[in-house]
């Protein structure tokens, strides 16, 4: 294959490639795309001319299906699904949709065409969770260098476990872990990437019951204790599920009160330790939250740090939605203390927009304790006289044997904008929040739940039926109705996407989540206002 290198020219200020003069070698099925505000694309890389390696002498059909596949892909999932006047989700119930996929496997392939329409249909009838107007999640927008990395590693298709089948990705992911250690405060320790932030907190769960009884590795649960899992009201559900699957128990998982904002109450963490105890039960672990799902809570995390230390318990901290304020000088201050646990979640793919999935597990811990936990040593894959350092095969400090590579979007982000560029990204989400905010304040019928702390804005819409009518007896369950009916509205009308709950006796409100650099305040009034179009006649 021809060299691709030197097609273009980048500039960093305008954001435009520019193509060289001289070019590759390739087929005319190279292509360029604008993209608005963004850069030219070219995709000649995934078209050259067929040679007919390995006897596949069709080959080039399949790099003429990726090239057209590729421009449908920028242009249905990229471009109009970054595009305001675009539909966030073109709506159809499960049984019209199965019938339009034609989603049943048949014994004969299909032709070229076909395949083309089928990527366009699922391009279409998905949600476009990269449009301004998607507030539904706490991931949002798209940042297009993470984009070109998650786009380079499926080209690659390699697993992070060794050096020899992915050199370049063992060094990248421990500088990218060595740099996020550091920006908690901690000038050494351990860490991995992992599918998502619940496998994060499972492994935080699993290596601090290890540190607390490395017995139970080998011999298993019947030589451990009754054991205690701390954690609040509020913290992510992943607890539960990581204390059920490593045999703990959802009953041994106690459940600190939280204030009205939704931070944990230390004075009650002690009191359910000194609980558990009195029940026979070792307390090995404490989970604190910084950015709580549903409201965006950041727990204090200096005083659970002094009570963890105080009993000689392990601190995780689950900072998969907030720990990115870490890049901003502003906001730091609310994961104070983070760097006094033992370990950390942290999704880059939430706030910092790495794209999913992008989730690291830290550690302060510098006496390998996670290679110790996960290690089986298998020695088809990591033999001890291996020609470099074996060290650099990292494999088996994960749970999983094949994994896939996580950091390259994060570092390519990372050298595309740098650490500042993360910062201002961080702070424009706050600012987009307070906009927000005070608009919502200035309109009759809107409610907030409690002030918020961070980028998650919890409200109430009261329309107009329900107006100066709180003290009815029917008030609470009427307004239950409103968040879920004007969500099917706008759903179905594809015009935005928000997410809503109950919390705690609260009844269903709409919680909006602010995060992408790319919303603007026309963005923010047009859902206030598309909400009071959807919900006025209730």
């Amino acid at each position: 294959m021809a060299s691709l290198t030197g097609l273009y020219n980048y500039s960093v200020e305008t954001g435009v490639k520019r193509p060289q003069s001289q070019r590759s070698s390739v087929s005319c099925c190279s292509t360029f795309l604008r993209i608005p505000g963004l850069v030219f694309i070219s995709w000649a890389i995934i078209c050259p001319m067929s040679n007919g390696v390995n006897g596949h002498h069709n080959s080039s059909e399949g790099e003429l299906f990726l090239s057209e596949a590729f421009k449908v892909i920028l242009e249905e999932a990229v471009h109009k699904a970054t595009d305001v006047k675009e539909k966030v989700c073109e709506w159809k119930d499960p049984e019209e949709l199965r019938v339009l996929m034609d989603l049943e496997l048949g014994d004969h392939g299909e032709s070229h065409q076909q395949l083309l329409q089928r990527v366009r249909d699922i391009a279409r009838y998905s949600v476009k969770t990269n449009h301004p107007r998607f507030f539904n999640q706490l991931f949002a927008g798209v940042d297009y260098h993470s984009l070109t990395g998650r786009f380079l590693t499926e080209a690659l298709n390699t697993s992070q476990y060794t050096y020899e089948v992915a050199p370049v990705f063992v060094l990248m992911e421990d500088v990218v872990l060595r740099k996020l250690r550091s920006l908690v405060g901690w000038s050494e320790g351990d860490g991995i990437f992992c599918p998502g932030g619940s496998v994060s907190n499972m492994y935080a769960m699993n290596v601090a019951r290890y540190w607390a009884f490395p017995q139970v590795k080998t011999q298993g649960l019947w030589t451990v204790p009754r054991l205690a899992v701390f954690t609040s009201q509020e913290s992510h559900y992943s607890m539960k599920k990581s204390a059920a699957f490593l045999g703990i128990g959802t009953e041994n998982v106690y459940h600190v009160k939280v204030d009205e904002s939704g931070r944990m109450i230390p004075e009650d963490l002690e009191a359910k330790i000194v609980h558990a105890k009195s029940q026979g039960a070792v307390p090995f672990f404490v989970n604190a939250t910084a950015g709580t799902t549903v409201q965006g809570a950041f727990d204090p995390l200096d005083r659970i740090a002094d009570i963890s230390e105080r009993n000689g318990i392990w601190m995780h901290v689950d900072a998969a939605w907030g720990g990115s304020v870490v890049f901003s000088k502003k906001h730091k201050h609310l994961i104070a203390g983070m760097e006094r646990a033992n370990s950390c979640t942290w999704n880059p793919h939430k706030m910092l927009m790495a794209g999913l999935q992008c989730s690291v597990f830290l550690m302060r811990d510098t006496t390998n304790l996670l290679m110790h936990c996960h290690c089986a040593n298998a020695t088809y894959l990591f033999q001890q006289d291996k020609f470099y350092d074996m060290s650099l095969d990292t494999g088996d400090k994960s749970i999983q044997c094949g994994r896939k590579v996580d950091c390259l979007k994060l570092w390519l982000m990372w050298k595309a904008i740098g650490a500042q560029g993360l910062a201002n990204r961080v702070d424009i989400a706050f600012a987009s929040t307070r906009y927000f905010v005070e608009e919502l304040k200035k309109r009759e019928g809107f409610q907030v739940v409690s002030e918020p702390q961070f980028v998650n804005v919890c409200f109430w819409f009261i329309p107009p039926s329900l107006r100066g009518k709180e003290n009815s007896p029917d008030y609470q369950e009427k307004l239950a109705k409103v968040a879920p009916v004007i969500k099917e509205r706008m759903v179905k009308k594809g015009s935005m996407m928000v997410g809503y709950q109950p919390l705690d006796g609260r009844v269903n409100f709409f919680r909006m989540v602010i995060l992408s650099p790319q919303l603007n305040h026309s963005d923010l009034d047009f859902f206030l206002d598309e909400v009071e179009r959807l919900g006025n006649d209730l």
